[in-house]
């Protein structure tokens, strides 16, 4: 009874409610419409601010990060061969990357990663701790370059083992950057023709230099940073990589001739020696070759051509010229007098212009006196009476001189210019000079009927080749050229180099006539010791005195085509300066070494012996002496024309009374 009163005197409490009033709701959603409206407004405002002055801002926030960039580098183009044997190429190798900041992030990792770089690459343990002591901020430090990969590959196989090792000591912080180092496969095959490349994919001399922009591509790069755990996020701007060249270069041919030019210079020796094998068909170079060439692999090594002790001797001044006389492209680059092989050129314009014709001769005193100065023949005696081809055949500078006076001045500078003497070709290489001919104005009779033997006026192997080849081929000039076609990454044909016909020069009647009497050159006269058995050989020699004419120097010369019928090739070889003082005007110097050089050859230009040779020339008959043993006196001239005395050398011509001692053409080497 008691309990009971007590519990009615318990009071029950309230349960207090908690209400969400209206004016509560409305305040909410006022200030909820504040709040959305103020990030609306800012996200305006930043994206304002974003557009104007984005750059800005993206680098101050990527400047707060371990931001990274480095560069892809393209691969420069290859340079073959026309059979696609590679010449020049860009080979990939690693430089390696050390970066300190990263590494130094975990003590546990430099152990390891210090011992991998030593073990792999070679490097100085005590080298790289010091790098990680200097530079312990720094995120880029080459440690080693041009690695191949190879090494690359195993450091990367021993970062992969020691990830799987251990959770905690790790190779960190070491990263490859990728490069390309230019290599030359055949060393020094083909030097003066490719050049090399010195850092930065820079040309020099050669296709190289002449073709640098179309070998090069653009670089790409990579962009990344990392992130709070090491995490490199990357963005890749891929690189385009360079045009590759096939060039119309054999290099079987190449190698071949390389080899009997540097037997001579060991043999004999000379100053200079240059050696020209073209297509008449199409101005395309199979091989051209200058002196002994250089390393391609080592342009600056000069041991080829000097002893150490000369080398050491050198200054800088010195050694520069030494290096330039090495690189430089004597068939492109120097200038000389061509002698008797511009004498084709000379009949060449006196047949297209009616003034001589094939049936004509010549009477030949022994001497003729141009200007009051004795021009003789190495043969007192003369000649006695020869007919145009025996002209040729023996060499007969007052024949010559006889067809110079009849062409005058003014028409036998036209021949030149139309020749392409006196120009450059515009073949695709650096440093082409041009010939050098003697002023129109100046050229008056001794200066006249001294040019039309090839005295007088300077030109280049390449210029001679390239006109030559229109007195044999129909009479179609043909700019030379070295490279065939350029093709892209994919192999693709980006350009291709058709043969440029840049005029014509002679009829065809003229030629079949030239290269009658050029066969016969070679078959009788001064030219036999370029034969070349099962093969119709035909062409011309030379032999030209240098300036001063005191000095008694001289360019020893052969230019000529095989089959002689039907030319499919042009060889020319040009020897400066013969190492044999009392014969170095012997012209047998450069028809020997053409014979051996065609031997090797031919087969490889696909040019192959005929068997018997049945090969009818069909120019008037030529007057038979063999032995040199016409006398004018005891001779009748075989056509009514007008003679005049002409000069007959021997069959190893020499001019050694040509021209007075002070006569100058004012023509000298660049």
């Amino acid at each position: 009874m008691e309990r009971q009163k007590v519990g009615t005197r318990r009071k029950r409490r309230k349960k207090t409610v908690k209400k969400f009033t209206r004016q509560m709701q409305e305040s909410f959603v006022f200030i909820f419409i504040l709040v959305c409206l103020a990030m609306f407004g800012l996200i305006l405002v930043m994206g304002y601010m974003t557009r104007q002055n984005g750059e800005r801002y993206e680098k101050r926030v990527l400047s707060q990060q371990s931001y990274v960039s480095s560069k892809i580098p393209y691969r420069r183009g290859s340079i073959m061969d026309r059979n696609g044997v590679v010449l020049a190429q860009s080979e990939k190798v690693y430089n390696v990357i050390l970066d300190p900041k990263v590494l130094l992030e975990k003590e546990s990792n430099i152990e390891v990663t210090l011992t991998a770089l030593t073990e792999i690459f070679g490097l100085e343990y005590a080298q790289l701790t010091q790098i990680l002591d200097e530079k312990p901020e720094s995120s880029y430090v080459i440690l080693k370059k041009h690695e191949p990969y190879e090494k690359m590959a195993e450091f990367e196989d021993r970062t992969e083992q020691q990830k799987k090792a251990s959770r905690t000591n790790r190779i960190a912080g070491v990263w490859f950057e990728e490069e390309y180092i230019r290599n030359y496969p055949y060393d020094g095959v083909a030097s003066h023709l490719i050049g090399y490349t010195n850092s930065g994919n820079v040309g020099s001399w050669g296709v190289e230099q002449f073709y640098n922009s179309t070998l090069n591509g653009t670089d790409g790069r990579i962009y990344g940073y990392y992130d709070s755990e090491l995490n490199l996020k990357r963005t890749v701007k891929e690189a385009k990589n360079g045009n590759s060249l096939i060039t119309t270069i054999d290099v079987n041919i190449q190698n071949k001739i390389e080899k009997k030019v540097i037997e001579f210079l060991d043999t004999v020796g000379a100053e200079n020696i240059g050696v020209i094998v073209m297509n008449p068909n199409s101005g395309e170079i199979l091989s051209m070759v200058s002196n002994r060439g250089f390393n391609l692999n080592d342009p600056y090594n000069l041991t080829e051509y000097y002893t150490e002790d000369e080398i050491a001797a050198m200054d800088e001044d010195t050694q520069l010229k030494a290096l330039n006389k090495m690189w430089r492209n004597f068939c492109i680059s120097d200038t000389y007098e061509p002698g008797s092989t511009f004498k084709p050129f000379t009949v060449a314009a006196a047949l297209e212009e009616d003034l001589v014709k094939p049936t004509d001769t010549f009477l030949c005193t022994g001497v003729r006196i141009v200007g009051g100065w004795p021009i003789h023949c190495n043969n007192k005696s003369g000649h006695g009476y020869v007919t145009l081809a025996e002209a040729l055949m023996k060499s007969c500078n007052p024949a010559l001189m006889a067809i110079g006076e009849k062409e005058g001045r003014d028409l036998f500078r036209n021949y030149q210019d139309r020749f392409g003497f006196g120009e450059k070709t515009g073949i695709d290489l650096p440093g082409e000079a041009s010939g050098i001919l003697f002023p129109i104005e100046r050229l008056n009779i001794t200066e006249l009927l001294s040019s039309s033997f090839g005295q007088t006026f300077n030109i280049t192997m390449i210029e001679l080749t390239a006109a030559f080849c229109s007195l044999i081929n129909g009479g179609y000039y043909y700019q030379p050229h070295v490279v065939k076609e350029i093709i892209n990454d994919n192999g693709a044909t980006v350009v291709e180099n058709s043969p440029i016909l840049i005029r014509e020069t002679v009829s065809s009647s003229t030629c079949e006539f030239l290269k009658d009497a050029l066969y016969l050159t070679v078959e009788k006269g001064t030219a036999k010791p370029a034969k070349v058995e099962g093969y119709l050989v035909g062409g011309k020699t030379g032999t030209a005195q240098k300036q001063p004419r005191s000095s008694k120097k001289y360019v020893v010369s052969f230019i000529g085509s095989v089959p002689a019928d039907d030319p499919q090739l042009v060889i020319l070889v040009a020897i400066d300066e013969v190492h044999d003082e009392e014969k170095q005007a012997s012209s047998s110097f450069a028809t020997t070494l053409t014979s051996e050089i065609l031997s090797e050859i031919l087969p490889f230009a696909g040019i192959y012996p005929e068997g018997e040779i049945d090969y009818k020339v069909d120019i008037p008959q030529v007057l038979d002496d063999p032995d040199n043993q016409n006398n004018p006196d005891s001779q009748e001239p075989t056509s009514t024309d007008d003679t005049i005395p002409i000069y007959r050398p021997e069959e190893d011509e020499t001019y050694p009374d040509s021209l007075p001692e002070d006569f100058s053409s004012s023509a000298q080497n660049p």
